[in-house]
This record gives C-alpha cells, sequence and structure tokens, in this order.
C-alpha cells in the first residue's frame, strides 16, 4: 500500500440545508472515507459564511473542514461523490503533508540558527558594561 498521506477537504453546502441536514452529510462525507481506508484526524463545521461570489444563485454556505489521512484512492472517490452531490456547492481538496514537512524543517532550521546566536540578554549585557566603560573613561 502507497505511504499515508494527509490531506484538507473543504466543501461548501448550500445554505438551504438546516443543521441536522449539515450534519448528516458531514457524517456521510466521514464514512465514505472511512470504508475507503483512510482516516479523519479532524473535523470542524465552520458555520454559515457568506461566498465571495455568487454559487448557483446562493450568497452564502455552511463551511466543513475535514483532515484526511489515507493513500489518495479515497479522496477520488469522495470529490466523485462531492460532484454529484447537489447539496455542496464547492469543494476542495489540498494535500498537505509535504508543506507541513517543509515548515517543519525551516522551524528546526531557525531554531538551530537562534541557538547558535548568542541571547538577546548577553548582548543587552555587554552592552551595558561598554556604556559603563565609556562613562568612567569620560569620568576620568
Amino acid at each position: 500500500m502507497a505511504d499515508k498521506r494527509t490531506y484538507e477537504v473543504v466543501f461548501i453546502i448550500s445554505p438551504d440545508a438546516d443543521d441536522n441536514e449539515v450534519m448528516r452529510l458531514s457524517e456521510a462525507v466521514q464514512k465514505l472515507v472511512t470504508g475507503q481506508g483512510g482516516s479523519i484526524t479532524k473535523t470542524e463545521v465552520m458555520g454559515r459564511r457568506q461566498l465571495a461570489y455568487e454559487i448557483n444563485q446562493k450568497h452564502e454556505g455552511t463551511y466543513v473542514l475535514l483532515e484526511v489521512e489515507g493513500s489518495g484512492a479515497e479522496i477520488a472517490e469522495l470529490e466523485r461523490r462531492m460532484r454529484v452531490n447537489d447539496q455542496i456547492l464547492r469543494y476542495m481538496t489540498i494535500r498537505v503533508d509535504e508543506d507541513r514537512r517543509r515548515a517543519e524543517k525551516l522551524k528546526d532550521r531557525r531554531a538551530r540558527k537562534a541557538a547558535k546566536k548568542p541571547s538577546a540578554k548577553r548582548a543587552k549585557a555587554s552592552s551595558s558594561e561598554t556604556e559603563a566603560d565609556l562613562e568612567e573613561g569620560f569620568a576620568a
């Protein structure tokens, strides 16, 4: 089996759907992913928001965010099902595992560089000592 990859799936549900329908659709999507061998690591119903542009004569929709771990086959099936569902206005899937790995490397690199540099306290202490030495020099 292929490596486990991490995806973020965002979809917008029609504003005509009530809260129960939103939860039902969200749970159906989760069951589909788990049935295909993937796993859901995060689910967030972001609520009803205004759309940036009109979609099917609708000006707002309910946003749902899922974080999915899987091989990619479940994402293909998920997108196919979303495409034919009339309640889902739009969806977008992004693979995020590579970006997170890259960000983690950069974070580690910055931490190593910061550890090599003298700390801010030492820099302030040495600059205040230098000022004190200068003042003593002028007083003498």
